[in-house]
């Protein structure tokens, strides 16, 4: 399977030596039977873990009814979907895409537009973070503030000014009368798991106020019980005129939405915008499911206890020093910085049952399914501690080398 993947498939990822084949709660299971702890989540997609039986049986029900249909078309679930979306998050509209990219590219096109329609041509410039992640197609490529998503790929979007992350007068500088939009995570995820301060969400909801501007929060990694409530926006008491989300939005089948103020519900007019497989019957089903999964099993509640016992053991790592330098986040998207590369770590935590994921290459950051439970954790950190006691003893043992030949 590996040698056939690797034949066929563009090497665009650094894929583990393993094939997996089923997968069953926080655990997954390879085609040889070694059973794997999960915190990765599918890169936050498996909120509800592997093979829930509620998603299951919607999904058997639902594919047996309709699976796709051309969005011309109304089908009961998008509206329910969408409807409970917007009360919950207080927006008034709701658009479906596939990918969280493809939600920040019409994100990006409602801005634009409602730029022009306010105040002509000019305005069309989008004030970004510096270490943000928004995706990896062109515009969304274009406001992530990372260049090496960038290189070799340009010239990209012109217009979007940078700011660093929780620095006022950063964001000020980057905020003119030509901004359509301020775009911000509310927790940088892929930069490294950062929560953005709740005053810098309220000035970057004044400036954009007084500028005339939309403020649009990418909520794809950390919203929809991430942080123990629906949206990690709320514990700021911001609200955006723009809320994109994703990643378990259609319970693992490619969904995502971008929601909108009343304000801004006829800015994209008919044929302005689309989607040939957003917001398919299936996955809206789906979706239904899983926010009635989350909220009947109570598993906010779960996030916050986990998410809390999580954070507390990571900041012990971090004060017990070695090659652990920080822990950040909250609820269940949290990091830990270390001082060496991830990769071998998450290549010998493999080897002894554990799926780690790193971004930076050197924050080792947590997307496990809402169902961990504070045994899983402790099962974590019986491989994790070794790991980086083991990775302080080498990177110590390289510096004393490194010194005795200098």
């Amino acid at each position: 399977m590996l040698a056939r993947d690797s034949e066929w498939l563009l090497p665009v990822y650094a894929r583990f030596p393993v094939a997996m084949e089923r997968g069953e709660g926080v655990y997954l299971f390879d085609t040889s039977g070694n059973r794997y702890l999960d915190l990765m989540g599918g890169l936050g997609v498996n909120a509800l873990g592997h093979a829930h039986p509620r998603m299951v049986r919607a999904t058997a029900e639902q594919a047996a009814r309709m699976v796709h249909l051309s969005p011309q078309y109304c089908t009961p679930a998008a509206g329910e979907l969408a409807e409970r979306l917007c009360l919950l998050s207080g927006m008034a509209g709701v658009f479906y895409s596939t990918g969280g990219s493809e939600s920040v590219e019409g994100a990006i096109k409602l801005a634009r537009a409602f730029g022009i329609e306010h105040a002509g041509a000019s305005k069309f410039r989008i004030a970004a973070l510096e270490g943000s992640y928004h995706g990896r197609t062109f515009g969304s490529m274009s406001v992530t503030g990372q260049s090496k998503y960038r290189d070799g790929f340009g010239p990209t979007l012109d217009g979007v000014d940078l700011a660093r992350k929780n620095d006022i007068a950063s964001l000020c500088s980057a905020v003119s009368v030509d901004t359509c939009a301020i775009l911000l995570e509310t927790v940088l995820g892929e930069g490294g798991v950062h929560n953005l301060d709740a005053e810098f969400l309220q000035e970057a909801r004044r400036l954009a106020h007084e500028y005339d501007a939309l403020l649009i929060l990418d909520e794809i990694q950390c919203g929809l019980g991430r942080v123990g409530q629906w949206f990690a926006f709320e514990q700021s008491g911001v609200q955006p005129d723009v809320l994109i989300l994703g990643k378990p939005l259609g319970g693992g089948l490619p969904l995502s939405a971008f929601l909108v103020s009343g304000e801004l519900f006829h800015v994209l007019g008919i044929g302005k915008h689309g989607s040939t497989l957003g917001g398919s019957p299936l996955a809206c089903r789906l979706g239904l499911e899983f926010l009635s999964t989350v909220e009947e099993e109570n598993l906010l509640a779960r996030v916050l206890d986990t998410g809390a016992y999580l954070s507390t053991h990571l900041e012990a790592l971090a004060r017990e020093g070695g090659v652990a330098v920080e822990a950040r986040g909250r609820g269940l998207i949290q990091g830990l910085e270390l001082s060496v590369p991830g990769r071998p770590i998450a290549e010998a935590a493999l080897e002894q049952g554990l799926m780690l994921n790193f971004v930076q290459g050197n924050v080792m950051r947590f997307l496990p399914s809402f169902l961990l439970e504070r045994k899983h954790v402790d099962a974590m950190l019986e491989v994790v501690r070794p790991l980086l006691k083991r990775a302080a003893a080498g990177k110590a043992s390289l510096e004393t080398t490194l010194v005795a030949v200098a």
